[in-house]
């Protein structure tokens, strides 16, 4: 993928800043380092918010920055799963490239618990981490003059390692080092910087049934599960005074919230508004890897509403701190919605206009495991509008390096900045992913094409086609009708995909080219 040299960014801001300020254009004078809060939901599906076709959830505080600011219709996650879409994130490398493609704890599973055994004893907590001194996001960003933050989960590195947020980049970091331990929303213990602070929370096992003799129909037999300290609350309190004790700016800050990732736990008073809206529902008396849980749907509804209720909370104190406008609130999500017991994504329909049945969303390279949704406002700066401009999480590193003004380290991106300023873009040439998990998969999108290649660690080399434009579910295979494009996406690949840096086996995917 083609990146935007650095000397060409400065150029474009620069004649940016001398037209909006002799009257050549109609936009108000873009400030040269915005503020940047940048909301990453776990597992939100495309069609989850209001904004996005969503009719059972309500999002309005989204739905509201997407009325004022630009709705990407066509921006991917790099991976269908949550470390090696953050390591996107964090170094602008496509799976391709990138040094974590697939999840992997730090600790051996002792027993037939597998993760859960971290629920018994967490010091063996985290996961495989990126390696020291890798160039991220953050410290792009720290280069440019600004504080960093990130709230949240982090999920690529163990809490000895070189790779956590402090060491990445990050001056400030809270939450969950573990993504397996964040599993739980009412959690014994979190992170602040190095420090492990314990929440009041008891510890709650996962992956058990509801124990015999408790009324599966009375939702206080599940108030076992959960806690005094709910972690949304406890991250967002975080969040806000970060950005109110930088308030002079800039700052950066990464909301990376574990939100509607199962298991699915939300107030009661607000699970009960969604249980009055939907109805009764049946219980989950065993919560498969996660928890047992009274009313599923309406859980999983009011974690989102959650969520954007401190959205709305966040904006009211970006514009008492007279911020607002100087700041830049994107909210996407790291991949697509789940498919579990918990995680009711057909209910929902959370894969919006793509499928969102089993193997279709979450850890597949279907649309509805790397479409995401993607909203980016800008005070009242930005004129609202759809943009059908294909991007990636890859192009995050180089558009908010040209905002700041900085040279990105070396990535696989393209500044989209002349999409938000409303002006003309250079596209991609193509899109590449790859991901060692579920058997592997491969996939290229080239203009409204899109190649996908099943188990290709099983030897598979029938490479799938598909037109996005006509065919957004991808349902009509139309390989054998164009060889020639199908040709041309085996190329890509060819060009595209490296062996990992990182010797570790659930990284690695041989790839059978044809002939």
């Amino acid at each position: 993928m083609a990146n935007i040299a650095s000397m060409k960014s400065d150029r474009l801001l620069l004649a940016a800043a001398a037209a909006a300020a002799c009257g050549c254009t109609g936009e108000a004078k873009l400030p040269e380092k915005p503020n940047i809060v940048f909301l990453l939901f776990d597992d939100l599906g495309y069609g989850d918010l209001g904004c996005y076709g969503q009719t059972k959830i309500e999002t309005p505080n989204i739905d509201a920055l997407a009325s004022q600011g630009i709705l990407f219709t066509d921006m991917y996650t790099a991976a269908p799963l949550s470390a090696p879409s953050r390591c996107c994130i964090m170094t602008g490398k496509h799976m391709g490239h990138s040094q974590i493609r697939n999840n992997e704890e730090h600790f051996v599973p002792t027993d037939d618990r597998g993760w859960n055994t971290l629920f018994l004893d967490d010091s063996e907590e985290g996961q495989q981490p990126m390696l020291a001194g890798t160039p991220t996001i953050a410290r792009m960003m720290q280069e440019a003059g600004y504080k960093t933050a990130m709230v949240g989960k982090w999920g690529l590195g163990f809490p000895a390692s070189d790779s956590t947020p402090n060491k990445m980049g990050f001056d400030y970091f809270y939450g969950f080092n573990c993504q397996a331990l964040a599993h739980s929303y009412y959690p014994a213990h979190l992170w602040e910087n190095d420090v492990k602070i314990a929440t009041g929370n008891e510890t709650v096992m996962q992956g058990e049934p509801l124990p015999e003799g408790m009324d599966p129909m009375d939702p206080a037999s599940y108030d076992r599960y959960g806690g005094k300290f709910y972690s949304p609350d406890l991250m967002y309190d975080k969040l806000e005074q970060f950005i109110v004790e930088n308030a002079g700016g800039p700052f950066f800050a990464m909301w990376t919230t574990t939100v509607p990732h199962s298991a699915v736990q939300a107030p009661s008073g607000e699970v009960q508004y969604y249980v009055d809206k939907l109805g009764d529902e049946e219980p989950r008396t065993f919560g498969g890897m996660y928890l047992p849980v009274r009313y599923p749907h309406a859980s999983y509804a009011a974690m989102v509403t959650h969520i954007d209720t401190q959205v709305g909370r966040l904006v009211a104190k970006l514009k008492e701190l007279g911020v607002w406008d100087n700041t830049i609130f994107i909210v996407t999500s790291d991949n697509g919605p789940a498919h579990n017991g918990n995680s009711p994504m057909e209910y929902f329909q959370s894969g919006g206009p793509f499928s969102c049945a089993a193997g279709w969303g979450k850890s597949s390279l279907h649309e509805g495991g790397i479409r995401m949704p993607f909203v980016l406002a800008w005070g009242d700066r930005l004129k609202a509008r759809r943009s059908s401009h294909v991007a990636c999480f890859a192009d995050l590193m180089p558009t908010f390096a040209e905002l700041a003004g900085v040279q990105a380290p070396d990535n696989d991106g393209l500044s989209f900045v002349p999409t938000i300023r409303g002006k003309a873009q250079q596209e991609h040439d193509c899109l590449y992913w790859e991901f060692p998990g579920g058997k592997g998969w491969v996939a290229v999108r080239m203009g409204e094409w899109k190649g996908l290649l099943q188990k290709a660690a099983r030897g598979n080399n029938e490479m799938e086609l598909y037109n996005l434009a006509e065919d957004p579910r991808e349902s009509v295979n139309l390989a054998s009708e164009h060889p020639e494009i199908v040709a041309r996406m085996w190329e890509i690949v060819r060009e595209s995909h490296t062996e990992p840096v990182l010797d570790i086996e659930k990284f690695k995917m041989d790839i059978n080219y044809p002939n």
